[in-house]
């Protein structure tokens, strides 16, 4: 009787398990129905607007919708309480912003709740299996799992931070020749909006996409200014921003913004040497490693070992 009994439960969570699947892929067909309004406008907003990114980029429906719609009270609960506990919203937002991410703080943080459960499952496996084997003890039985999850959790962060690292480490190494080609189209003739529009439409760095979103942003009626002053206020490199500040002071005092630019150019190159500079300094005590373990090693090998063969020998 109880054989039957386990049989049946293993069948109702099999039978659930398909159920779901099935549900979930039928869910998944594309769904025949006349375009809406928001579909047809979404991919010419792209380039300005984050909803109608996320909106034109996003599948016809959400993926595994089924299983999605029957957790989605649980995962929720948690994502507010993970974020009531954590706090730090807006600079989690301004990271976002920094690394060019489509994410909303909501689906970060959910993302971090989905990390740490499939982290924590990861840990009860684990912590199954060295239980069966009898190679853990029992402390390490409960703080495994425990370690996984909190783990799991730090991890987008974490990673996070170094896609924010890198973004601005490019960004700094395009921003002197962004600059002079700036300087060099406005030495030519042309405007400071339309130099930006050039270096932005030729330009293919991530300081040319985010002066090709300031472009944008002026054609839709923002102030130039603003736009500008907003976009460093994103993108927080000091460089840029001391840079922006220069520029509009330039632009509201009437003074040439060719020179200005010219002067910011000359100082990113010389930060860039500064930098160059520092970096060789670090690694000049990591370059010791090989010559004092592997090069000297050798040579004094080279050198001694004859030696030391002819007088053993006797020759």
């Amino acid at each position: 009787m109880v054989s039957m009994s386990g049989q049946l439960a293993w069948g109702v969570v099999c039978g659930m398990a398909l159920g779901l699947g099935l549900w979930s892929l039928v869910a998944l067909l594309p769904r025949m129905r006349r375009a809406r309004l928001a579909d047809r406008v979404a991919p010419y907003l792209a380039d300005v607007s984050e909803a109608a990114r996320a909106h034109a980029e996003r599948r016809t429906v959400h993926p595994l919708p089924v299983i999605g719609s029957v957790l989605a009270p649980v995962v929720e609960a948690i994502r507010v309480g993970a974020s009531r506990m954590l706090g730090g919203s807006d600079a989690v937002a301004a990271r976002l912003r920094q690394s060019a991410s489509a994410l909303t703080v909501e689906e970060f943080r959910l993302r971090q709740v989905a990390w740490s459960l499939c982290a924590l499952v990861s840990g009860a496996v684990l912590a199954g299996i060295g239980a069966a084997v009898g190679a853990l003890p029992p402390a390490l039985l409960v703080a495994v799992p425990l370690i996984f999850a909190v783990a799991g959790f730090l991890l987008p962060d974490r990673l996070l931070s170094r896609r924010v690292a890198r973004r601005l480490s490019r960004m700094a190494e395009e921003f002197p020749t962004v600059l002079e080609l700036l300087t060099l189209s406005l030495s030519a003739g042309e405007g400071i909006l339309d130099a930006m529009r050039r270096v932005a439409r030729t330009g293919s760095g991530e300081l040319a996409r985010e002066l090709g979103r300031v472009v944008a942003e002026t054609g839709m009626g923002v102030p130039f200014a603003t736009a500008l002053v907003q976009a460093s206020k994103d993108i927080r490199m000091p460089a840029f921003t001391r840079c922006v500040d220069s520029v509009v002071t330039a632009l509201e005092r009437g003074t040439p913004v060719v020179e200005v630019l010219r002067a910011q150019a000359t100082d990113a190159r010389e930060s860039a040497k500064r930098s160059l500079l520092e970096q060789a300094g670090k690694k000049e005590i990591g370059m010791l490693v090989p010559l004092v373990f592997l090069i000297l090693p050798v040579t004094v090998l080279f050198a001694v070992f004859p030696g030391i063969v002819v007088l053993e020998s006797g020759f």
